[in-house]
């Protein structure tokens, strides 16, 4: 049975910096599985896309603000990477409790390259299996993960991929995970 989300909102928490293929790829995948997807940012407007952190990627127009939104609002959480983007994100304290928040409620939540660190900075990371752009991977090990070198990762309701050459890999499993999550028969696994 292919994975379906239909009738699934799926927020994509992002803000400038982001990296552009790392939302829209996935965005792309959940879109096409038959969820909706909400970017969610920390102000109105547009935000700011990056490719490979150093070229503008043009922007993203922002759906919802984080200081307004649940996690009740939402079956499953995205967060992309880009270097400024999840480092902005781990300094706003409504970012911090809305990631932190959605990790301890049980419902899916993925993230790659530089996103985990907002998991850190959410202290949600701890006794977590997971993968990460290298230059992440230290304060993941500091914050009390489990870190590891592979293309994709699923610990429990946290799925994690290591870069944009990972995104085929990681597309395929969020969509699975997010509709395995919706059916009743996941997250929870690790593999």
């Amino acid at each position: 049975m292919a994975a379906d989300l239909t009738g699934s909102r799926v927020a994509i928490l992002a803000t400038d910096g982001v990296e552009r293929v790392e939302l829209d790829e996935p965005r792309r995948a959940l879109e096409a599985a038959g969820a909706s997807t909400v970017l969610v940012s920390l102000r109105s407007g547009e935000i700011a896309a990056r490719d490979h952190d150093l070229e503008d990627a043009g922007t993203f127009t922002v759906d919802a603000l984080v200081d307004e939104v649940a996690v009740e609002d939402y079956e499953a959480l995205l967060l992309p990477g880009g270097t400024v983007n999840p480092d902005t994100l781990r300094t706003h304290a409504g970012a911090v409790r809305f990631v932190g928040d959605f990790v301890r409620s049980g419902k899916p939540v993925a993230t790659i390259c530089h996103g985990p660190w907002t998991l850190v900075e959410a202290d949600v990371a701890r006794g977590r299996r997971l993968t990460s752009w290298p230059s992440v991977r230290t304060d993941l090990r500091n914050a009390g993960a489990e870190v590891v070198d592979e293309e994709v990762v699923t610990d429990g309701n946290l799925t994690s991929s290591r870069s944009p050459d990972d995104l085929p890999a990681f597309c395929e499993r969020i969509v699975d995970e997010f509709a395995s999550a919706e059916r009743g028969t996941g997250p929870g696994r690790s593999r």
